[in-house]
């Protein structure tokens, strides 16, 4: 399988408090990677360092081989082929949905007017939002919202579909909706890595689960390894605790 990141030695403090701590993963074409982990264990700041958001404090990030931390790199070039999906959408009130989904297309890619809006309807046909095209975010709800974001990140056309906690900003009953999207685009191949609370998701959907505590990863397998025979005693608490809540 061919890489397309690989994360090396990664560690990033904020002052004194050292959030992550010489993380190694690597991305595959095709992965669907779920991070999984109690609040605080660093899964947010990982990808976050991932999509150059936060600059770590050591170690690399490689992007087809090549170094990506560092002061010569454009960042929203990279970010255009790594997107990035936030948990509380990050839309522009001021702009319609259509409107947010051609944005980047047109300042990034430099695509014309005609081609982003091609490709913005093709994603929000995709996601299910092309009926709301006209609409402003505070005339949608909350799922809506994260369904015209993912539309918004697929139009870049990246390589990577990074997700911050999709849902965890969401009423219960939409949780459903954005999480039928993100399976249908895993069926369809797309690369992901995504930061979850959503059990059942990084169970049945994912190619790869890893699990983070105290900034380290602490265990990464299958589904069946990771849910069926977790190896270490901190991964086998977290899942009880979540089993028991669930």
């Amino acid at each position: 399988m061919e890489k397309i990141l690989e994360i090396k030695h990664l560690s990033k403090s904020f002052g004194s408090h050292e959030v992550l701590k010489d993380i190694d993963f690597t991305v595959s074409r095709g992965d669907v990677i779920s991070i999984i982990g109690a609040s605080g264990s660093g899964k947010s700041t990982l990808l976050r360092c991932v999509n150059l958001l936060e600059t770590p404090s050591s170690g690399e990030i490689l992007y087809h081989g090549k170094n990506v931390v560092g002061r010569h790199v454009n960042a929203p070039d990279y970010r255009s082929h790594v997107g990035m999906v936030f948990q509380s959408f990050n839309l522009f009130n001021n702009m319609t949905v259509l409107e947010n989904c051609m944005v980047g297309q047109i300042k990034v890619l430099k695509k014309s007017k005609e081609a982003a809006r091609e490709a913005a309807m093709y994603y929000l046909n995709k996601v299910g939002m092309a009926p709301y095209i006209n609409a402003r975010p505070r005339q949608i709800s909350g799922g809506q919202k994260q369904r015209v974001a993912i539309a918004r990140a697929l139009a870049m056309e990246p390589e990577v579909l990074l997700f911050d906690e999709p849902t965890s900003a969401l009423d219960p009953e939409m949780v459903g909706e954005v999480l039928s999207v993100m399976q249908q685009l895993a069926q369809e191949g797309m690369t992901m890595l995504v930061v979850t609370h959503e059990m059942a998701f990084a169970r049945d959907v994912s190619s790869r689960v890893v699990y983070m505590n105290q900034g380290v990863i602490c265990e990464e397998g299958t589904p069946a390894q990771l849910f069926g025979d977790p190896q270490k005693q901190e991964t086998r608490d977290f899942l009880s605790r979540f089993r028991s809540q669930n």
